[in-house]
């Protein structure tokens, strides 16, 4: 095998680890929390320390955001024999494992017997997880243009990767009802979900997690071309903040993915809930990984051919309008699973051609950067689509905490308990306001963004012709 397919091949590798982490930790960490961190508590201090730990993990994120720009800059003046990215890949992957394993426990039974020393202890470990998580993130990310300035290779890395985060994100959503329930009934012979298997299955993720980095790591390599070694000089963090507000793409770009971003995260993050509660027949939720699963594996290899027929912009407004009829089939679909299975695969199939194209473009805004403003910045570019990531998985945090309370969904609540006034707020919740969110993502992708694949490519001919001259 050529080094240049060993690359492609590690760096899914590595992207299906990532995106396992990321959906365990932006969706499942707060079920784990729901449904049996505090189990044993009363109602009313169950539903106190849920809201006490969503607020945490709300607030400690959305904090840390601020600073990835900054953590983008780290990285970019990083300078080693292994390159700028590798380091921080394998350190963060394996700091964020060893951190995401501790908080899938109850600290040896301190969320019941002293839930303050829980909380303590709790917020100390995850500003640790978030904090390597971050560093994890962007580095991952950040290394596409530093590993070609070719278009082509870029899409090519872009799709192996989105191929590999379609197989880790689906994977653990297909999986994590068996993997739990497996484990609880291995340790405890009940069939009911435990503290016990959630731990099981934050371990899986972490090793997955941290192992696919450091082959990421060993099998990539940077390409050192004239304009990253002509770009190559450190600057201040006044610097970082400079390079994204004078990059009018990125910005509009990133704004328009925000709304997307939390969109999306604010169904998939209590999609359990629906089976559970509005359907009825959480034993069916494993559907929700197949299908998108299946339809990412189908979806990824298209986004060349699709981007090559009708561009990046097109093959983003199809998938949105795609996402939208997804919302209608849900909630027409009563307990009907062939129109619920419809609308999940009206609603996983785009989101990887939605994300490449995103991705895509936000690679491509590192040389419209260098060619407007004569400084180019690889990690803190890509930052802002991690970072966005990371605020969506915020709300996606904050959304289950709220529906799961406000619908009356915690504890030991059943699909027999439910009103109709809980299934109207989970409704609002997960599908009217998403569906209104992604209407103007696509309102702003279609009027303010502009960097095309060919105006790319002409921007990296003159940057070329520039430097060449010096």
């Amino acid at each position: 095998m050529s080094d240049k397919m060993k690359q492609r091949f590690s760096y899914a590798f590595g992207a299906f680890g990532h995106d396992a982490y990321y959906v365990t930790l932006s969706t499942y960490f707060m079920i784990f929390v729901t449904s049996t961190l505090f189990a044993g508590s009363d109602k009313a201090t169950e539903s106190k320390y849920i809201g006490i730990v969503t607020s945490l993990v709300v607030g400690i994120r959305l904090v840390e955001i601020i600073f990835d720009p900054i953590i983008g800059s780290v990285i970019d003046n990083t300078r080693t024999k292994f390159g700028k990215f590798k380091p921080w890949l394998v350190i963060g992957g394996v700091i964020s494992g060893i951190s995401l394993l501790v908080i899938f426990t109850n600290f040896f039974g301190l969320s019941v017997s002293n839930p303050t020393l829980y909380l303590v202890l709790f917020t100390i470990v995850f500003i640790i997880l978030d904090s390597f998580y971050s560093f994890k993130d962007i580095a991952f990310w950040s290394m596409i243009p530093a590993l070609s300035t070719d278009t082509a290779e870029r899409g090519t890395l872009a799709t192996f990767a989105r191929f590999g985060s379609s197989l880790g994100a689906n994977g653990t959503t297909a999986l994590v009802v068996p993997i739990v329930a497996f484990f609880t009934v291995l340790t405890s012979g009940s069939g009911k979900e435990s503290a016990t298997g959630w731990f099981w299955f934050a371990l899986i993720v972490a090793v997955l997690s941290a192992g696919s980095a450091i082959v990421t790591a060993k099998f990539s390599k940077e390409n050192e071309t004239v304009l990253r070694t002509q770009a190559s000089e450190k600057y201040n963090i006044l610097d970082v903040f400079k390079a994204i507000i004078k990059n009018d793409q990125l910005l509009w770009l990133a704004l328009s993915y925000m709304f997307y971003a939390i969109a999306n995260v604010a169904t998939t993050g209590v999609l359990l809930f629906y089976f559970k509660f509005v359907i009825g027949q959480v034993t069916e939720f494993a559907m929700v990984g197949v299908i998108s699963m299946i339809t990412g594996i189908i979806a990824v290899p298209l986004f060349p051919f699709l981007a090559k027929l009708m561009t990046r912009r097109y093959v983003f407004a199809s998938g949105i309008g795609l996402m939208v009829l997804s919302y209608v089939m849900f909630t027409i679909a009563g307990t009907n699973l062939w129109i619920v299975g419809l609308g999940l695969i009206f609603f996983y199939f785009p989101q990887q051609l939605i994300f490449l194209s995103v991705l895509m473009t936000i690679t491509d805004s590192v040389e419209y950067g260098q060619w407007k403003n004569g400084q180019r910045n690889e990690a803190v570019t890509l930052s802002l689509r991690p970072l966005l990531d990371k605020l969506a998985g915020t709300f996606s945090n904050a959304i289950v905490g709220f529906v799961a309370i406000a619908a009356g969904m915690t504890g030991n609540a059943t699909f027999n308990d439910m009103t109709a006034s809980g299934i109207h707020t989970y409704k609002l919740y997960a599908f009217y306001i998403p569906a209104a969110l992604m209407i103007v993502s696509l309102l702003i992708f279609m009027f303010k963004v502009t960097l095309t694949e060919k105006k790319h490519a002409k921007i990296v001919a003159e940057l070329e012709l520039r430097y060449s001259k010096k």
